[in-house]
């Protein structure tokens, strides 16, 4: 960091605070430190701010890109088909990826600098159904900037039955022989399913850390809904194509959904109920909504997952609220993230017209205070071969 912090002005804006101030008009944010000191009408401009013009544009804070490998992957590669392994080959809760994230991997700034300051690393490995666990990342470009406590990742359902595991009730059989063992003192059991360290790693998720499930069947979203209440679990649905078929079950539970509201036709047999108006009915049905399903490359047509679901019935706020202040409730952040107003962290975004619309761009992002430069390798090579 610099020596003397400078302050950042963001002068007339249309404030989205997506806090109890809500809207604000011709507003100006004073940044300090890293976090907003002071939001409203008419600031004074402090002599050391560097200076922001909105000129009445919007302002967000800093878009969530979904559950992504950024910083895990630079290009997408094959997967070798594994051979069947054997249980405590496939489910190892212990493995996390978080030691191999890379802040300058080229994806991060192709992402950020179109609006998205942070992200949640998926764990995921061929031919298991506990990909093992992953955590919250800001997109700046600095290392270990992880936020929030680990997060386990979970495959059920129709693309889990492929990845090696004998049929959906196998999977259920083999997760709950994984909870007994990890909920256990026995130094050694026959046949364990876990490691030591996997029991361990496990035993974390059932004294209330989050697992997030991915699983689209409602059946399935059901299973999950009981096995994780039987064994004290902290489940996020991801996927979630017929999550509108149990939303007052899901809204009764408290379990929020990551939802691809992109998502209209099955694309197997999970996915038979897939409706484009999904997200608008689990909103309806007072379920925490975030979204899923642009993958890591594109993570950045995230946002308009989100304008086709307010284009399908989810008011202009909540999809809004789905980018910013939910996924940062449903990860547990804390009240710093997600939001803009006294305190919070300061990481924004200056948008050229309507957040959700596909013509907008984000003209600066800021995390953390700072402004990031709007470059990426994509804008690089734009400019080398455009003249």
């Amino acid at each position: 960091g610099q020596v003397a912090a400078q302050a950042l002005f963001v002068n007339d804006a249309t404030v989205h605070t997506m806090g109890p101030q809500a809207v604000l008009q011709d507003a100006d944010i004073l940044v300090r430190d890293g976090r907003v000191q002071a939001i409203g009408a008419g600031l004074p401009i402090p002599a050391d701010a560097v200076l922001i013009e909105a000129g009445g544009r919007p302002v967000t804070p800093g878009f969530f890109a979904g559950i992504t490998q950024l910083g895990l992957t630079e290009i997408a590669a094959e997967e070798l088909p594994l051979p069947l392994a054997p249980a405590t080959e496939v489910l190892r809760p212990e493995y996390n990826v978080t030691p191999s994230y890379n802040p300058l991997a080229t994806a991060i700034p192709v992402t950020r600098i179109e609006g998205y300051t942070w992200s949640v690393l998926e764990a995921s490995r061929p031919a298991s159904i506990i990909g093992g666990q992953g955590r919250a990342v800001l997109l700046d470009d600095a290392f270990g900037s992880f936020i929030g406590d680990s997060i386990l990742f979970v495959d059920l359902g129709a693309d889990a039955v492929v990845l090696g595991t004998t049929s959906r009730a196998g999977q259920w059989m083999l997760l709950e022989q994984a909870m007994s063992e990890a909920a256990s003192e026995l130094p050694w059991l026959p046949e364990p399913v876990l490691t030591l360290p996997g029991r361990r790693a496990l035993a974390h998720y059932q004294s209330g850390a989050i697992t997030v499930f991915h699983a689209d069947r409602a059946g399935d979203i059901l299973q999950v809904l009981e096995f994780s209440a039987r064994h004290q679990l902290k489940p996020v649905i991801s996927g979630g194509a017929e999550a509108w078929m149990v939303a007052d079950r899901l809204a009764e539970a408290g379990v929020p959904v990551l939802v691809d509201a992109l998502s209209n036709l099955p694309g197997n047999f999970d996915q038979l109920g897939a409706r484009l108006d999904n997200a608008a009915l689990l909103h309806a049905a007072g379920v925490t909504i975030t979204f899923a399903g642009a993958g890591t490359h594109h993570a950045r047509a995230l946002r308009q997952v989100a304008g086709n679901a307010v284009a399908n019935g989810l008011p202009y706020e909540a999809g809004l609220a789905a980018m910013t202040v939910n996924p940062a409730t449903i990860f547990e952040l804390g009240p710093e993230h997600g939001t803009l107003a006294i305190d919070s962290r300061a990481d924004l975004v200056i948008w050229s017209g309507d957040p959700l619309e596909v013509t907008s761009v984000a003209e600066q992002v800021v995390i953390g205070g700072q402004p990031l430069p709007m470059v990426s390798r994509q804008t690089l090579l734009r400019d080398r071969y455009l003249p």
